[in-house]
């Protein structure tokens, strides 16, 4: 039997980085994890509610935290240049004090000219980057999929648009698979479509993996795309 593994986590530290940078005591192991979940959900509900019109889509947040300042970068797929710059000073300038009122803590650091432990106040900083190939991210054509088949588009011709759009993004290879009551069918069954090459034994192979579940009136459907990006 194959043995399956997740491939972002079987390439980390080479291809594939850490999106939570920080140490921490065992004891507060748990309470930064939570932290971290919890500023995602925060920065993902504000976006979806006050930021529609500057913001396309949300691909990830990395979080890097250090004793007295925490560090966000958020990946974002932008409006277009003229109604991301008109909209996005107005949605976003509640963000950083929202931010920072919800979750500063107070840190200890250890001072080198008294030589003692002293508490400071952690700050919390955010950045913005912008991602123009949308359809290079699995996420992304993860979310597509799931609106052409919430609008009762076949299941093959979505799949097949999907790998379309990956490949005007210049990808090298993309497998897109699908799992459950695919066409309302009484059965359950794994349909999957590969264009190119998705070598996901090569650990050097620059991979993006997305798992996505979805909500369909026949029940839920998995939705699992790979793309090959880069051999570098």
């Amino acid at each position: 039997m194959g043995q399956k593994i997740n491939p972002l986590g079987l390439r980390l530290g080479t291809t594939q980085s850490h999106h939570s940078l920080w140490f921490a005591k065992p004891k507060n192991y748990s309470k930064e994890l939570q932290e971290d979940e919890k500023i995602r959900y925060y920065i993902k509900n504000y976006v979806e509610k006050n930021m529609t019109s500057s913001v396309r889509a949300l691909i990830r947040i990395e979080i890097e935290k250090a004793v007295d300042v925490t560090t966000m970068k958020i990946y974002i797929v932008p409006a277009p240049a003229e109604v991301f710059n008109e909209h996005y000073r107005r949605e976003s300038k509640n963000l950083q004090p929202n931010l920072q009122k919800e979750f500063a803590s107070v840190k200890q650091k250890f001072d080198w000219k008294t030589g003692k432990r002293i508490s400071v106040m952690a700050k919390l900083n955010f950045t913005l980057i912008k991602i123009f190939e949308p359809y290079r991210h699995p996420k992304i054509l993860a979310e597509f999929l799931s609106d052409q088949l919430q609008q009762r588009i076949p299941f093959r011709k979505a799949m097949k648009k999907a790998i379309e759009l990956a490949k005007q993004a210049n990808t090298k290879g993309i497998r897109v698979q699908l799992a459950g009551r695919l066409g309302g069918k009484e059965i359950a069954r794994v349909e999957w479509i590969r264009e190119g090459r998705v070598p996901l034994q090569t650990i050097q192979a620059k991979i993006d993996y997305c798992s996505y579940p979805i909500r369909t009136i026949y029940g839920v459907l998995g939705i699992k795309i790979w793309i090959f990006i880069d051999g570098e």
